[in-house]
């Protein structure tokens, strides 16, 4: 009976420590550890622009690397144009709308201050900052949307008597920020580019 027991005690022995060696193997400097999430690295073309001077009443900047198509939405009208960025997934948005009237121009502004609320779901804040070329008679309000929302810039620009523009810029993608931020903070410098190029004819 001893003999049996102590088989047994040395089994069990063994056992615990062939446990404990392979458990000891993880515990170096090899073990593992998750790798962080990581996100493909975006080659951007170089800055350079071009002038867009259509039969609309308005004339702007924009990049090279984008071309110009005429929005094909069912309700589109004559002067709604997209930007779009086929490199980088994304298009800006821009629709037209003549001025006939205060009641119509007090609609519109309010129009696009509901646009870039409708985010305030999924927004951590929105940013309004007023534009303003009295020379040009260009003004308007550009909102910086931050947080996981489906549009991160919007603005509109107006002469406040005649013409009414308003832009928004979408990616066609699922919208999670820390992937898109790159992409955003590229195309945001040329909406500033377009922006300020911005005039009507």
């Amino acid at each position: 009976m001893g003999n049996l027991e102590q088989r047994i005690n040395f089994a069990v022995l063994l056992c615990l420590l062939s446990v404990a060696l392979t458990s000891c193997n993880s515990c170096g400097d090899d073990s593992y550890s998750p790798k962080p999430r990581g996100f493909y690295r975006l080659q951007f073309p170089a800055k350079a622009y071009q002038e867009y001077s259509g039969p609309c009443p308005y004339t702007f900047k924009y990049p090279t690397y984008s071309r110009i198509l005429r929005d094909s939405s069912r309700d589109a009208q004559p002067c709604w144009i997209n930007i779009d960025f086929p490199q980088l997934n994304g298009k800006i948005h821009l629709s037209y709308h003549p001025v006939t009237s205060q009641k119509v121009f007090n609609e519109l502004v309010e129009d696009s201050r509901t646009f870039a609320f409708k985010h305030t779901v999924k927004a951590t804040s929105i940013d309004e900052a007023r534009i303003m070329y009295p020379q040009k008679k260009v003004y308007g309000v550009y909102y910086t949307i931050e947080g996981n929302t489906a549009s991160s810039v919007q603005f509109f620009l107006t002469d406040s008597t005649r013409h009414y523009l308003r832009g928004a810029l979408y990616f066609n993608e699922a919208p999670r920020i820390d992937s898109i931020k790159p992409v955003l903070d590229f195309v945001k410098k040329d909406i500033d580019v377009m922006i300020k190029s911005f005039t009507w004819k």
